[in-house]
């Protein structure tokens, strides 16, 4: 697969740097970005009920012993489309969002990735180049295992395999929600509102004024997400705080009027 005659400005083969390739006990090490990098996937303490975080202890420890662990600023390039699939990537903390790009530069933002899912697999499995570019939003701990062992490790642990079909699965879901957001939705006001939604189920935290969610996009990257321009985006969320249906202070940003939102939502 080709990059659509896209020049991409950064190397193919971003270089990876293993702190510890072989982990068999509780290993911290503060990372440059306020927080314990977590080496050893038995003793994390981000483990959720999520894909392959819930796996048995045995198949924990045997991932430990494959696998390389590296912190990563925003901003930066895990995987570009068109590349040949090296390994699969785990995000254990953090968020990254995957995009394709056309051959005149424009690019769509396809979804927002949150820790505890695994990144390229589908790559991996089929054997094709990986069909869009991972970056990360936020600092972010990523563990890397390259394709061979990845396929060898859900071989020996059939409960691997049960949680690749598991992720797959919701990830075909997330893709029809955004296909039918992009199609079926009549505006771009009613794209950016499902969005928005999206963004509240997803990671929203409930207070007294309303549900607050972080921006981790910013404008460019929302008009990005729903296919329109940045200067739709920004006029419409002027458009939602006027009308207050949200507020914004700074990357945070609070629904104050949900029934309101939702009714622009041809669900």
């Amino acid at each position: 697969m080709h990059r659509h005659g896209h020049n991409f400005p950064y190397a193919a083969s971003p270089r990876f740097t293993p702190i510890a390739a072989n982990v068999t006990g509780a290993m911290h090490r503060r990372s440059p970005y306020g927080f314990d990098l977590l080496e050893s996937c038995s003793t994390c303490q981000w483990r959720n009920d999520t894909f392959f975080c819930d796996v048995k202890s045995e198949a924990l420890k045997a991932f430990d012993r494959l696998a390389f662990a590296n912190v990563y600023p925003p901003g930066a390039l895990l995987f570009a489309e068109g590349e040949a699939p090296r390994g699969v990537f785990m995000l254990c903390r953090g968020v990254v969002k995957l995009s394709v790009a056309s051959g005149d530069g424009k690019t769509l933002i396809t979804r927002i990735v949150h820790a505890g899912e695994a990144l390229g697999m589908s790559s991996v499995l089929s054997k094709l180049d990986y069909r869009a570019t991972a970056e990360t939003v936020e600092p972010a701990q990523v563990k890397f295992i390259r394709a061979d062992d990845f396929i060898r490790w859900m071989d020996e642990h059939a409960e691997g395999w049960r949680r690749a079909c598991r992720q797959l699965s919701d990830e075909c879901a997330a893709a029809d929600d955004h296909l039918r957001s992009l199609g079926l939705s009549h505006s771009a006001k009613e794209k950016l509102a499902h969005l928005i939604l999206t963004a509240c189920i997803e990671s929203g935290q409930e207070t007294p004024n309303g549900t607050r969610v972080q921006l981790l996009m910013t404008h460019e990257e929302m008009s990005q997400r729903i296919g329109t321009s940045r200067e739709t985006v920004t006029r419409l969320l002027k458009y939602f705080r006027d009308k207050k249906i949200l507020s914004i202070r700074g990357s945070s940003l609070t629904v104050t009027n949900r029934p309101a939102l939702e009714s622009l939502v041809n669900m």
